[in-house]
């Protein structure tokens, strides 16, 4: 297994894979995480600088063998259980953010899921406050 994730580090890797999860990562959709990084709370002390790299180094890890199994992993163990609902908010916010959420991006946030031990309620609050920020 590679070198634990930091919990900055981990956050990141939920929301690069969510945005790859189609296999493309548009410029739209890095720039969201940048703003996400430079907004959220949970991204305080974080050098932003370093999200390129970051980035590069998840999306290297998802290319290797079981990447999405072994970036999963990581991202649990990174994180302390209480905050493995802001680590499923976030990837949710990707979802959303093109208010439309596609079969890839479900069967992601269903991995994260599962991977995270949240519950159904839970993540359904989660999922509808994102819609409802998202809606026009």
């Amino acid at each position: 297994m590679p070198a634990s994730l930091s919990q900055h580090e981990a956050f990141i890797y939920v929301m690069v894979m969510m945005s790859a999860v189609d296999r493309h990562m548009a410029d739209d959709e890095f720039a969201g995480i940048g703003r996400l990084v430079r907004f959220l709370p949970a991204f305080d002390g974080f050098d932003e600088h370093r999200l390129i790299d970051i980035g590069r180094e998840c999306s290297a890890q998802l290319a290797a063998p079981e990447g999405l199994d072994v970036v999963l992993e990581m991202i649990r163990e990174a994180l302390p259980q209480r905050l493995y609902d802001t680590a499923y908010a976030l990837a949710v916010e990707l979802a959303a953010a093109d208010q439309r959420i596609r079969n890839e991006e479900i069967r992601l946030l269903q991995l994260l899921r599962d991977r995270l031990g949240l519950d159904k309620l839970t993540c359904a609050a989660i999922e509808r406050g994102a819609l409802a920020r998202f809606r026009k």
